[in-house]
């Protein structure tokens, strides 16, 4: 298990100061949310249901309804190494470390962004946070969408997650998805202040998220967090 933030009671306890004290600085909190009305009571009484109008929403928000609704990106990012084939993996470091963490049975290499270019011939699969957490780094569309070209000739995969992508839609890739290589992940929880709803989207082909959807289970995301997203 790594370590992630976000874990505000712990470090009060820890330090000794109260939990109404506290600035939490972790990447995926804001302090600023979306303004979430009360949870209809009979939301919580029926289970989730798939055709309640989620997908279309994200769908005209991200531009695209090739995808697939999950419990935070994180779900998905512990799936993806089941379901994409390849050998030769290639994270982009540093980064995200649950990116690598999932991937670690096939012995990724890590690669910083200066290397991604020389390592992408020889790469089955090239997994980026964009724009990066935690530097920052940017690369441009044209870029991503070259490496996305000559990794899916050779049947490899480009995977991108955008989960802090929001203030800056037009580098997006997701409109793009469905094309043969391409998987593009966005969360929800970050931008809009919603981190406890744990929402996130995968955009992939349609095998892709037919094999996520199947190795994740029914019910992945709970009917009131859908109901808010």
């Amino acid at each position: 298990m790594l370590e992630h933030g976000g874990r505000l009671r712990r470090a009060a306890e820890h330090c000794g100061i109260a939990l109404t004290d506290w600035v939490d600085l972790s990447t995926g909190i804001s302090p600023w949310a979306y303004p979430v009305p009360p949870v209809p009571e009979a939301v919580w009484q029926r289970l989730p249901e798939d055709d309640d109008g989620l997908d279309a929403a994200a769908a005209r928000y991200y531009g695209s309804a090739e995808l697939l609704a999950v419990a935070g990106s994180q779900p998905a990012i512990q799936a993806l190494p089941a379901v994409l084939p390849g050998a030769h993996i290639r994270v982009l470091a540093p980064g995200y470390a649950e990116h690598a963490h999932a991937w670690r049975e096939r012995r990724p290499r890590l690669v910083d962004a200066a290397a991604v270019e020389g390592a992408l011939d020889d790469s089955d699969v090239l997994v980026l946070v964009q724009p990066n957490n935690p530097t920052g780094v940017h690369f441009e569309r044209d870029r991503l969408l070259d490496w996305h070209a000559r990794l899916a000739r050779r049947g490899g995969w480009l995977v991108v997650d955008e989960a802090f992508a929001d203030t800056t839609p037009a580098h997006s890739l997701a409109p793009l998805a469905g094309r043969p290589g391409l998987v593009v992940l966005r969360s929800l929880g970050k931008f809009f202040g919603l981190a406890g709803a744990r929402v996130g989207f995968v955009f992939a082909p349609v095998e892709v998220r037919r094999a996520l959807a199947e190795r994740l289970g029914p019910w992945t995301l709970a009917g009131p967090a859908r109901w808010a997203a």
